[in-house]
């Protein structure tokens, strides 16, 4: 049965297991935005023997459970006298980051090749320095098609942060389990937990929504 009470009780603790969740959730996808376009033009513009190293290592990464990664980073780093000292929480978003950058990197791959065959032709044409064509004409065209993508890409990043439990991390529905432990009120405390959850995803993906409908007017 709903205890109103325990509800009530348990809140304070879900919204600060919820501050961690926002953290990673935060920091993972910033990582993974500007990783990703890193690895994205990298593949474009990198020698085909080094080329080949890359996409093996962003296949490895994207193939193998975020869960499994987590793990192995953790007990590695704890081994390490110095790097043994890294919070959990920032270990955590530096994983889960550098785990999305390798889907957020095909994203980006898709909007650059997405950028219309004459843009190449008339950048040739002027000789334009790579990082100047990349920077004034390709991303901005690149970008448009990539924004809607990288934006479900981060909401699902944000579900995701409960593996964040693996390595010790408390976040918000660690935090709902472990008061559910503590008060045998887990229906109370799991279902706030999936109500904020929807509450903050929800109006993230209207806005994902909205700017692609918007980005596609141009």
């Amino acid at each position: 049965m709903w205890d109103w009470s325990r509800a009530f009780d348990a809140l304070p603790l879900l919204l600060k297991g919820f501050g961690n969740t926002l953290i990673a959730t935060v920091g993972g996808t910033l990582i993974a935005v500007v990783l990703g376009l890193i690895i994205a033009i990298l593949l474009r513009v990198l020698p085909r023997w080094i080329n080949w190293l890359l996409k093996l290592a962003v296949a490895f990464v994207r193939n193998t459970p975020l869960v499994v990664q987590l793990l192995f980073i953790y007990f590695l780093f704890a081994k390490h006298p110095v790097l043994a000292g890294i919070p959990s929480l920032t270990l955590g978003l530096i994983i889960i980051g550098v785990h999305y950058s390798t889907y957020m990197s095909e994203s980006y791959r898709a909007g650059i090749d997405s950028v219309p065959k004459g843009q190449w032709e008339a950048i040739s044409a002027l000789s334009l320095p790579p990082a100047r064509a990349f920077r004034s004409i390709v991303l901005p065209q690149a970008l448009r098609a990539t924004v809607p993508s990288l934006g479900n890409y981060a909401v699902a990043m944000f579900k995701d942060t409960p593996f964040l439990f693996a390595i010790g991390v408390v976040e918000l529905v660690t935090s709902a389990q472990q008061y559910g432990g503590r008060h045998f009120a887990y229906t109370e405390a799991f279902t706030l937990a999936g109500l904020i959850f929807l509450a903050a995803s929800y109006p993230t993906s209207l806005l994902i929504r909205r700017l692609e409908k918007s980005l596609a007017r141009y």
